[in-house]
């Protein structure tokens, strides 16, 4: 698997776990109702996604196999939580993770958009703070500059985990690290999804 695959239910259930870390970390890691909830706003999301929850679920789960998100479940709770590993899967910082959950909820962007909409996760003084975050992005080949648009100033900006449509975005792949997804990743994982059937499975009995 490399950056460039990401589908897009994938990117925008990462960009959701970074943003939700930052902005409601009271409610973090996020349920499974909760995270369909974040990918469906209907505000600070470009495009507006009617997700339901296999979608969501599925694409979770991808993502912990790649090692960008991991199954959370408590002991003595019978709801399957997800949180995000990007920080340590990717080696970015804060400031890097804000602007890049950003651009995977609100597609491309100019560094004076960005700086507006990314107060609530990491906050830039100026718009050069800005650009040295995006400089970090782009060297890492997590980011790209793509041309602006008739009547824009500044030129813009696009992650580059995947594309719109779900394939490769243009400039090369990038496999993510050799420590990403090693084998207790894909166990905890496992352990996770039984967790979920299982809970699934004594709400259903409680039903009858």
């Amino acid at each position: 698997m490399h950056l460039t695959e990401l589908t897009e239910p994938e990117q925008r259930v990462l960009g959701c776990l970074i943003e939700k870390r930052f902005t409601t970390p009271d409610a973090y890691p996020l349920s499974l109702n909760a995270l369909r909830l974040a990918c469906n706003q209907t505000t600070n999301r470009y495009p507006v996604t009617d997700y339901d929850e296999v979608t969501v679920r599925e694409a979770a789960q991808r993502l912990t196999r790649y090692g960008l998100a991991r199954l959370v479940s408590g002991h003595s709770s019978r709801t399957v939580k997800y949180r995000h590993l990007a920080d340590e899967a990717l080696g970015l910082g804060k400031r890097e993770l804000g602007v890049l959950a950003v651009l995977l909820l609100r597609g491309a962007q100019t560094p004076g958009e960005l700086k507006a909409r990314t107060e609530r996760l990491a906050q830039f003084e100026t718009l050069e703070d800005l650009e040295q975050a995006l400089a970090r992005l782009m060297d890492a080949g997590f980011v790209r500059r793509i041309n602006r648009r008739p009547g824009q100033k500044e030129d813009r900006f696009q992650q580059t985990l995947g594309n719109g449509d779900g394939g490769p975005a243009e400039g090369g792949e990038r496999s993510l690290p050799s420590e990403v997804g090693n084998l207790e990743d894909r166990v905890a994982a496992l352990e996770a999804e039984v967790a979920s059937l299982r809970a699934e499975l004594a709400a259903a009995r409680d039903t009858t």
